[in-house]
C-alpha cells in the first residue's frame, strides 16, 4: 500500500536532519578556535571596559549632541562587527564601552575617530634608515639612469653641525616629550596645547620646518594630533606600522565621500584589502587625483596616520571605486571597513586603560536559570508521557534533537558574528524549545480528531499531519514576526531574548517537519505502536466505536419505521 500524501519517505527526512546535525558539529569541532562552548555575555562572564575622554580642538567641553552622535556611530560599528552583548553609554562628558571577554583592543578599535583623508605623498623617509629621502612623486622612467641618492642626513637642514640628535626633537616636538600618553583625567586645556603644538610643527608650510619635523618624528609615541589634523594644510606623519615617515600634501578627498566600504581577499596577491566605493562627488575627485598623480603615491590617512600609500598604476580611474591595501588580517580589514562604512566620529577620543568588569549575575545565576529550564521541560515531558504514553517519548526525542541543534548553532554564531549568550537569551531559548512542544500537541490532537471519526492509528496519522502542519506553520509565523519586531525595536538584553526566540522558532519548524512527523509516521506503521496501551489512544478508539454503534443503531431505527 503506498503511503498517503505527506507521509512519504520518513527515513529520508530523518536522514536530512541527521546530516544537518553532522554538518553543524563538524563546523564546531573542525573550524575556528574549536572551543565547543558558546560565548557568554557580560552578565555571565564579565567583560572589559574602556572609557573614552573627548578631546576637542579648541579645548572646550564637548556638547551632548556630539556625544550622542558618537554613541550612535559606535553602536552601529558594534552591530556591524557582530559584537553581541556590548554596551555603549554616555557618562557625563565621557563614553564608556564594555565588551564581553577580556579583549580590550576590540573596545579601543570601536573608539577610533576614523577621519579619513586621501592626500598626495610629497616625500617619504624610511624609519630606522639613514634619513635618505625617497622620491615617490617622481614618475618611473626605466630608460633613464636612477637618480643618485642624496647624502645621508641624520639631522634636519636647520640643525647646526655637531648638534645632538635629541636636541631638535626636544625643540620641534615639546608636546611629544612625555613617554606616556596623558591620563584620562587630563584637562581639555592640556589637550588643546598638545594639539596646537603638534599642528605648528607637523602642519607647517615652511619646507625647513617640514624637513625638521620628518627627521625628528618618533613613530613609537602616542600621536596627540590623531583625528585632529587640518585637511587644508600639509601633514608630517607616520605609517600605521611605523616603518615610514611621510610628508603629505593637503587633503584631496574627504572620508565623508565614501558611500560604502567592505573587506575582501585579493586572490591574486593573497592579501586582505578594504574596498571603497565613493559617492558621485568623491568619484569625480578620485578620477582627477589618479589622473594627476599617475605613477606617484597617494596616501590614505586615517586619524592622522597613513594606512596605505600605493602608487597609482593607471589613471584617471573612473567608476568611483578603489582599494586600500596594507598589512591587514581578515579581522583588521573587516574592522577598518566597518569603521569607514559608518562614518567618522564627531569628536576625537583618548582611551583609558582597559579594566576588567566582573559578571553582574555570574555563572551561578546561569546554572540556576538552566536548572529551572530543565525542571520545567522535565515536567512537560512527564505530562506528555502520562497523557500521550509513548507518543510523549517521541516528544522527548524531538526536544533532544532540537537542543543539540540549538547548542551547536550558538557555538557557531559566537565564532562567526560574535554572538554572546546572556541570561535573557537563555530565557528565549527555553521559551522557544517549550513552543516546540506546543507543535507536538497540535499534531497529536489532530490524530485524535481523525481517530474519533473511526479511522485507525495508521490511517489517522498522515491525515492528522496534513491538518496539523498548516496550524503549526501559522502559529510559528506569528511567533517569529513578534520576535523580529521585538528585535528591531528593542535594545540591549531584550534583543538577545528576541534573537534566540526567533532562532528557536525557526528550529521548531525544522524539527517538527524533519524529526517529529517522520517518527510518528514510522510508529504508526508498526503493530506495537498501534496498541492502545502503548500509544495511549485507547479511550479515543472506544469513543469512535461507541459513536459508530450509535450511528448504526440510529440507522437501524430509521429502517424499522
Amino acid at each position: 500500500m503506498p503511503p498517503s500524501q505527506g507521509s512519504a519517505h520518513p527515513l529520508r527526512l530523518l536522514g536530512v536532519y541527521a546530516a544537518l546535525l553532522a554538518v553543524i558539529y563538524a563546523l564546531v569541532f573542525f573550524t575556528g578556535d574549536k572551543d565547543p562552548t558558546p560565548k557568554l555575555g557580560i552578565d555571565l562572564q564579565g567583560g572589559t571596559r574602556v572609557t573614552l575622554t573627548a578631546r576637542t580642538p579648541d579645548g572646550g567641553k564637548p556638547n551632548q549632541d556630539s556625544l550622542r552622535k558618537a554613541q550612535q556611530i559606535i553602536e552601529n560599528r558594534v552591530n556591524g562587527l557582530g559584537v553581541g552583548g556590548s554596551e555603549v553609554i554616555i557618562d557625563g562628558d565621557n563614553i564608556v564601552i564594555t565588551v564581553p571577554g577580556d579583549d580590550g583592543q576590540q573596545a579601543r578599535t570601536l573608539a577610533t575617530t576614523a577621519k579619513l583623508y586621501i592626500r598626495p605623498v610629497l616625500e617619504a623617509v624610511p624609519v630606522g634608515g639613514q634619513g635618505t629621502p625617497q622620491q615617490p612623486t617622481q614618475a618611473p622612467a626605466p630608460t633613464e639612469p636612477a637618480p643618485s641618492p642624496a647624502p645621508p642626513e641624520t639631522a634636519p637642514e636647520s640643525t647646526p653641525p655637531g648638534a645632538e640628535a635629541p636636541a631638535p626633537q626636544e625643540r620641534v616636538f615639546p608636546a611629544q616629550a612625555p613617554t606616556e600618553p596623558p591620563t584620562p583625567g587630563s584637562s581639555q586645556e592640556q589637550a588643546k596645547q598638545e594639539i596646537d603644538a603638534a599642528k605648528q610643527i607637523r602642519q607647517s608650510q615652511d619646507p625647513t620646518i617640514q624637513k625638521a619635523a620628518m627627521a625628528a618624528m618618533d613613530c613609537s609615541k602616542t600621536d596627540p594630533l590623531a583625528g585632529n589634523d587640518d585637511p587644508a594644510l600639509p601633514l608630517v606623519t607616520c605609517s600605521t606600522d611605523g616603518t615610514e615617515v611621510f610628508l603629505l600634501d593637503k587633503s584631496r578627498i574627504d572620508g565623508q565621500e565614501i558611500k560604502n566600504a567592505s573587506a575582501g581577499l585579493n586572490q591574486q596577491q593573497a592579501r586582505h584589502e578594504v574596498n571603497l566605493e565613493f559617492k558621485s562627488g568623491g568619484s569625480d575627485a578620485w578620477a582627477a587625483l589618479t589622473g594627476e598623480y599617475l605613477y606617484k603615491r597617494v596616501a590614505f590617512v586615517l586619524d592622522s596616520e597613513v594606512v596605505s600609500a600605493p602608487t597609482v598604476q593607471a589613471g584617471p580611474q573612473q567608476g568611483g571605486q578603489t582599494t586600500i591595501s596594507g598589512n591587514f588580517t581578515a579581522d583588521s580589514a573587516k574592522e577598518l571597513a566597518n569603521t569607514l562604512k559608518y562614518g567618522s566620529l564627531p569628536l576625537s577620543f583618548q582611551t583609558s586603560e582597559a579594566e576588567t568588569v566582573s559578571a553582574t549575575l555570574g555563572l551561578s545565576s546561569m546554572k540556576a536559570g538552566l536548572l529551572a529550564g530543565a525542571v520545567g521541560l522535565a515536567v512537560v515531558l512527564l505530562y506528555c508521557l502520562a497523557y500521550y504514553r509513548m507518543l510523549g517519548f517521541l516528544t522527548g526525542l524531538s526536544l533532544v534533537a532540537s537542543g543539540f541543534a540549538v547548542y551547536g548553532i550558538m557555538v557557531l554564531l559566537g565564532r562567526w558574528i560574535g554572538f554572546t549568550l546572556d541570561l535573557a537569551g537563555i530565557a528565549g531559548l527555553i521559551i522557544g524549545i517549550g513552543m516546540t512542544a506546543d507543535s507536538f500537541v497540535v499534531f497529536f490532537e489532530r490524530i485524535k480528531d481523525e481517530m474519533r471519526e473511526g479511522r485507525s492509528f495508521r490511517s489517522a496519522t498522515p491525515r492528522g499531519w496534513q491538518r496539523a502542519r498548516r496550524t503549526i506553520l501559522s502559529g510559528n509565523a506569528v511567533s517569529f514576526i513578534a520576535a523580529a519586531v521585538l528585535y528591531a525595536l528593542a535594545v540591549g538584553e531584550v534583543r538577545g531574548f528576541a534573537f534566540t526566540l526567533g532562532l528557536t522558532t525557526i528550529l521548531d519548524v525544522v524539527v517538527v517537519f524533519l524529526v517529529t512527523a517522520p517518527l510518528v509516521l514510522l510508529a504508526s506503521r508498526t503493530a506495537y505502536w498501534a496498541k492502545p496501551s502503548v500509544n495511549g489512544l485507547g479511550a479515543i478508539q472506544q469513543v469512535a466505536r461507541e459513536r459508530k454503534a450509535a450511528d448504526a443503531a440510529l440507522v437501524e431505527g430509521v429502517k424499522t419505521r
